[in-house]
């Protein structure tokens, strides 16, 4: 290649840049004047709700094990219990992948001795002593069938569980409807931008920001709080009404005025 050649290229390419450069520079002040921060803006606000019907019954449960000192005795009594639970709750119909263990824990018991006020060097005060051990495990189970979930807690309670939470209701696909109220919050706050720009007699500009201000967990309605006591030695457990939930989205959204 001769050098004439290769001087015109080199001067082609150094104008190429130049005007990539330009044109960089160009695209930063037209999109800077759009979005001009001294440009007056104002924000609004927008509410969505979806209301759902819980598909998911939800409780724990645990098996507390207290004895002597024979820890290995202890945890096949407490792996016994747990073990017909747990083969009960699946007997139901529940998934195994609906049942989930949440801790499993071993703690010593200690024997403390009364010393009085007045301790000496002669006569100490005795260290505590362990005289036995308790173990714990607790588990979380799903239950999709509502007409199965009296009878479920009712058993558990029967089959050597000590403690029973109460049965509380969720949806499986939160996502799913959080989505919906988004939506629906967008929309909402849209329609009041537009409206306030027309009683203003302004019009919208570029959208700067969406902020999501909350998600909201759902609460749920005309439900009852159903504990451990409620069906423990019921030969009829009580039907289950889950009753209805709203999940709720607040959203904020911010324009420029024109």
């Amino acid at each position: 290649m001769s050098e004439k050649i290769k001087n015109i290229l080199g001067v082609s390419v150094v104008i190429a840049l130049f005007a990539f450069a330009y044109a960089v520079v160009g695209y930063a002040n037209s999109f800077s004047r759009q979005i001009d921060s001294s440009a007056p803006r104002f924000s609004v606000s927008g509410e969505g709700k979806v209301v759902v019907i819980p598909d998911i019954a939800e409780f724990t449960f645990g098996v507390l094990t207290e004895g002597g000192k024979d820890v290995a005795s202890l945890q096949k009594e407490n792996a016994k219990k747990m073990n017909t639970i747990i083969k009960f709750i699946k007997s139901k119909g529940v998934d195994a992948k609906d049942i989930k263990t949440l801790n499993y824990g071993i703690q010593p018991r200690y024997q403390y001795y009364e010393c009085g006020e007045i301790k000496t060097a002669a006569t100490p005060c005795p260290p505590r002593e362990i005289v036995g051990y308790s173990i714990n495990q607790r588990a979380r189970v799903k239950v999709r069938d509502f007409n199965k979930a009296g009878e479920i807690l009712s058993g558990v309670g029967q089959r050597g569980a000590n403690s029973v939470s109460q049965l509380s209701f969720s949806v499986d696909d939160r996502i799913k409807f959080e989505n919906e109220a988004r939506e629906k919050a967008i929309k909402q706050a849209r329609e009041r931008a537009l409206s306030i720009a027309r009683a203003a007699g302004f019009r919208l500009g570029r959208l700067i920001s969406v902020n999501d201000n909350q998600r909201g967990f759902p609460y749920s309605r005309q439900q009852r709080a159903l504990g451990f006591e409620e069906f423990k030695g019921q030969s009829e457990p009580s039907n289950i009404e889950p009753g209805s939930q709203e999940i709720t989205s607040s959203i904020t959204l911010q324009y420029q005025i024109k």
